[in-house]
């Protein structure tokens, strides 16, 4: 077992849960704005902005002229985007690059949406891998030299305060067909959560594949599964040497999130578990139940640890 904490403001009080009312595809809309490794006639990187959903059922991309890089102009070209979609806006669009955080949020917030640095872009990273190879590589201005720039600094886990407590949590494997019916309760706004498709990853997830996860328990399970939605997860890493969870959450946030006893066994079961997260593709799931008995889940989250795009 261990300690289980919920989302906590940054003077430390917890936060209200969110509505568990869940977001279509088309009401998240994953983007990145952001210099390529393409040099134009005079030598200066080329821009480009590309916007796709959670499904890749709706792609965007069009290059910009440097010197036309500013919110004004993504505004002026999300606006566009939004008219060539029927005029309908997303309710919320995920970036991941934080030094774009001033452009980005100024356009949205003018077009009256919300801005959310998340490493949750987990189609957007995918489909910016394929363009490294597919679109970028072969084009005659590509300069693997000509870098974005962008660099993540390794951020030090955190305590999480007290503010809720799993009285107990496993390690745990699930098979897809199985994990996919659990799911369906996120998706009909019966449980907290977020999942997405790993068809878009292209993960080759097949109804009997294993998924690893962490199951965590508690008498109070609605309102830590309410409090852990406004976390903003991606990723839970077993840490041996600290002999605990780190839970990453939005851009650059690591917490420790639950801990274990310091014994060759239980770093050996959290290597096991690491390893069956390797082998598909990071996939892996966070769930959290009244107890092991229950027949529902809480909240649930579809996670994956991936690394950023090189680019």
């Amino acid at each position: 077992g261990g300690l289980v904490v919920g989302a906590v403001t940054q003077e430390g009080q917890p936060r209200e849960p969110e509505s568990t009312l869940p977001l279509g595809d088309d009401d998240v809309w994953e983007m990145d704005f952001c210099s390529r490794p393409l040099l134009d006639e005079r030598g200066k990187k080329r821009w480009e902005l590309l916007v796709c959903n959670s499904s890749r059922s709706f792609e965007h991309s069009e290059f910009l002229p440097n010197n036309k890089i500013n919110s004004v102009v993504l505004k002026e070209r999300l606006e566009a985007l939004v008219e060539s979609q029927g005029g309908k806006k997303p309710k919320k669009v995920l970036y991941f690059r934080t030094q774009l955080q001033t452009i980005v949020t100024r356009a949205l917030s003018e077009m009256e949406v919300k801005a959310v640095a998340s490493k949750r872009c987990f189609s957007l990273m995918s489909w910016l891998d394929e363009r490294l190879e597919a679109v970028y590589k072969p084009d005659p201005g590509y300069d693997p030299k000509a870098s974005t720039g962008f660099v993540q600094q390794e951020a030090i886990p955190k305590d999480l305060k007290d503010a809720l407590r799993g009285e107990r949590w496993f390690f745990v494997q699930m098979d897809w067909k199985s994990l996919k019916e659990e799911m369906r309760d996120v998706v009909e706004g019966r449980a907290f959560g977020e999942i997405f498709d790993p068809e878009a990853q292209n993960l080759g997830v097949t109804d009997d594949t294993l998924i690893p996860g962490i199951a965590v328990f508690s008498r109070r399970a609605g309102p830590l599964a309410g409090w852990t939605g406004s976390l903003d997860l991606s990723n839970i890493k077993p840490d041996r040497k600290r002999a605990c969870l780190i839970l990453e959450t939005g851009v650059n946030n690591k917490w420790k999130y639950a801990s274990f006893e310091k014994t060759e066994e239980n770093a050996e079961e959290a290597q096991a578990w690491e390893s069956a997260k390797e082998t598909v593709g990071g996939l892996h799931f966070l769930a959290i139940q009244d107890n092991p008995d229950s027949e529902v889940c809480a909240g649930l989250w579809l996670l994956l640890d991936r690394p950023l795009p090189k680019i």
